[in-house]
């Protein structure tokens, strides 16, 4: 079998195409995660907050910095000096905090949704005709 044959052999399975859709899905699916966390629910829990909800301008300066040179983290980064970027790791820490609290309520809603009702009992199995028919019998001797 030549290894042109058994790539596609290998590529049309079942599990590698569920694999290949699940991460389309999950690509996009973050996105859409993504665009809630930072289009609607941080914008208003900055709101809460009075103000804006970004800590990404926190730091402290490590080294000297050169005259002229702006006290902004993007300024200091151009001009190599080295700083201590806390703020951005807040930010994103706040991010994923309110980003997991949304996947598990997700995760619970979707759970809560797939319970079923719990199932009617089995109806009794019909008892074969023979097997009445042996019993009858048996009443009949006990009498």
């Amino acid at each position: 079998m030549s290894l042109v044959t058994e790539f596609r052999e290998f590529a049309i399975k079942g599990n590698v195409m569920d694999l290949a859709v699940g991460v389309i899905i999950g690509g996009a699916f973050g996105k859409i995660v993504d665009s809630v966390v930072g289009d609607l629910i941080m914008p208003f829990i900055a709101w809460i907050m009075g103000g804006k909800l970004d800590f990404s301008g926190l730091f402290f300066v490590l080294g000297d910095v050169p005259p002229g040179t702006a006290m902004t983290l993007d300024a200091l980064k151009k001009a190599q000096v080295p700083v201590f970027a806390y703020g951005n790791f807040i930010t994103i820490l706040v991010n994923f905090i309110i980003l997991a609290f949304i996947i598990f309520m997700m995760i619970k809603q979707m759970n809560r949704l797939r319970k079923e009702a719990p199932a009617a009992p089995a109806p009794e199995p019909v008892t074969p005709e023979d097997v009445l028919l042996l019993r009858e019998i048996r009443d009949s001797l006990k009498k």
